[in-house]
């Protein structure tokens, strides 16, 4: 690859760490925006760097642009995930005895920190496009926002996939699917937050 000058290696670390922050790339006039310059000069940079190698737009799209690593292959790393089976009562979720092998996942997929993986069972997210059978992958927090799709734990026991809601008193944990009612409980404590969902097709 021919050598960058300093700013288009500039614009390269902007775009590499836009990506790790957002999970998909800026547009030019983001790029634009950053380094207080035109569009046209955003744009010259972006085309600059597809020219020596290093970028990959391919799109008429306005959020295109890949990475390209020295190989030439594209440049997103790849994570193992480790997907952690079903829990058994009694055992906590990130115990060793759950570990049930791994799944790999582009890092630009998923938001920094670390990250499990489960394996869906039964019909209770089916509206929200999770079904039985899915690998569902989080990302590991005890923290959560009212409507977020997280994995918890309840009364120290059971360990269920549901959206989450924090009422005045009580956490409610919603089901979409209609035939299940919501679980309202003061005893919840979140373990992780839903970020990405791997589905096979037979």
């Amino acid at each position: 690859m021919k050598k960058l000058t300093s700013r288009q290696n500039e614009v390269l670390s902007f775009i590499k760490e836009y990506l790790s922050d957002h999970r998909y790339p800026p547009t030019i006039r983001e790029i634009a925006s950053n380094f207080s310059i035109s569009v046209k000069g955003a744009y010259d940079h972006v085309k600059a760097l597809e020219k020596k190698g290093h970028l990959r737009s391919g799109s008429s799209k306005s959020r295109a642009l890949e990475i390209i690593s020295q190989d030439g292959s594209s440049g997103d790393e790849i994570l193992d995930i480790p997907v952690l089976g079903n829990v058994a009562a009694g055992i906590p979720l990130f115990a060793e005895e759950n570990f049930d092998g791994q799944v790999r996942v582009p890092a630009s997929q998923l938001s920094r920190g670390e990250h499990f993986a489960l394996k869906v069972k039964g019909d209770s997210m089916q509206n929200a496009g999770i079904l039985d059978g899915d690998t569902a992958v989080f990302l590991k927090t005890e923290s959560a926002y009212n409507g977020d799709i997280i994995v918890a734990r309840i009364n120290d026991e059971a360990v269920t996939l549901k959206r989450f809601y924090r009422e005045k008193n009580r956490v409610k944990l919603k089901s979409e699917n209609p035939v299940y009612p919501p679980i309202y409980t003061q005893n919840v404590r979140v373990l992780g937050k839903l970020q990405y969902l791997i589905r096979c097709y037979e």
